[in-house]
């Protein structure tokens, strides 16, 4: 059977409804997974008007209801939201409605009744003003599923991203890495490509100071105390894991073949590499939850500027779906390769 994936809306204030309805209108979609929006089909309807499309909404109350038919969008009606919501205005309704789709997208996927998490982006003032008090999606989600080991991955062609640390400041960001933290993302890294085909997947390892710290000349000797005792115990279990490395030169290495994923300290030393190669195809992972909830998303925001405009591009959207197809339990190999 073709996975069931579970694509909640995000903020709906934003462009999430569009680019799940532009996305939705790609036929290569149906052919490779069941998508099963979650969140409001008013707003769905709304997204339609105004990207142009011709798909119908479909209401359901549960996974088992879906068509999953090209032409038809499914959406599992939680309807929190007023019919006249506003674009690209910060609101406690959508922030809170947003926080509601994820709910009860964990909730499916701890029931098996979906078989990965897609997200739309959502606005952190609006979930805290809905009175969510979190980050993000990610710290969502670890909360949801009491999680305490996870991590953040972005993809983008090319190149692979995890991360030590992401939503901190980047004094409080050093002062969490330590060796323990580094040996369990680098694990996690190596288990999630194993699982996705890779059988030795080669990892390499960001240095937080300039030049990773070159022997003691830059910095307090944190590559020596918080990555190196890490990366040497991953090593001794036979991960295929080597430096730290200096981030200048490192991504470039990785983009050209030489490693397979990199482990980044903090959030805009893997971020922005991403980014560079390219917003409308990055996909952010969260890896390591409890149930092995997968969970994938677009890498962007919700464009407030140009919500309402149909100018929003999907592609970000349908790769997170790729992503989502690939490593879902129940995943059909090989046929994501069209979308």
């Amino acid at each position: 059977m073709k996975p069931i994936i579970g694509i909640t809306m995000g903020d709906a204030s934003g462009i999430g409804p569009e680019i799940i309805v532009k996305a939705l209108h790609h036929a290569p979609v149906y052919e490779t997974c069941r998508p099963l929006v979650i969140g409001d089909p008013v707003m769905l309807k709304r997204a339609l008007q105004i990207v142009g499309g011709s798909a119908s909404i479909h209401t359901v109350s549960g996974s088992s209801e879906g068509r999953y038919e090209y032409g038809s969008i499914d959406c599992l009606d939680i309807r929190l939201l007023p019919p006249n919501l506003p674009f690209g205005k910060v609101s406690a309704d959508a922030g809170h409605a947003a926080y509601k789709f994820v709910e009860k997208a964990v909730e499916l996927a701890l029931a098996r009744q979906i078989d990965a998490i897609c997200t739309a982006p959502l606005n952190k003032e609006a979930l805290h003003k809905g009175g969510h008090l979190y980050p993000g999606h990610t710290e969502i989600l670890a909360g949801l599923t009491s999680t305490e080991d996870y991590c953040m991955m972005l993809t983008a062609p090319k190149l692979k991203v995890i991360h030590l640390t992401t939503h901190v400041g980047l004094i409080q960001a050093i002062e969490m890495i330590d060796p323990e933290r580094t040996y369990k993302v680098i694990k996690l890294a190596h288990e999630t490509l194993r699982r996705a085909g890779n059988d030795r997947p080669r990892i390499a390892v960001c240095g937080i100071n300039p030049h990773a710290g070159e022997n003691g000349l830059f910095g307090n000797g944190e590559e020596e105390q918080k990555l190196i005792p890490g990366i040497m115990q991953a090593a001794e279990e036979g991960v295929d894991v080597t430096g730290p490395y200096p981030a200048d030169t490192l991504f470039y290495r990785a983009v050209r073949g030489d490693f397979d994923i990199v482990v980044a300290c903090y959030h805009d030393q893997g971020h922005v590499p991403i980014k560079v190669l390219g917003i409308e195809a990055g996909v952010n992972i969260t890896i390591g939850l409890n149930g092995g909830i997968i969970r994938t998303s677009v890498d962007h925001g919700t464009a407030f500027d140009i919500a309402g405009t149909g100018k929003a591009d999907e592609r970000s959207m349908l790769a997170a779906i790729r992503s989502a197809i690939e490593l879902a339990p129940k995943r059909i190999d090989n046929l994501s390769q069209n979308i």
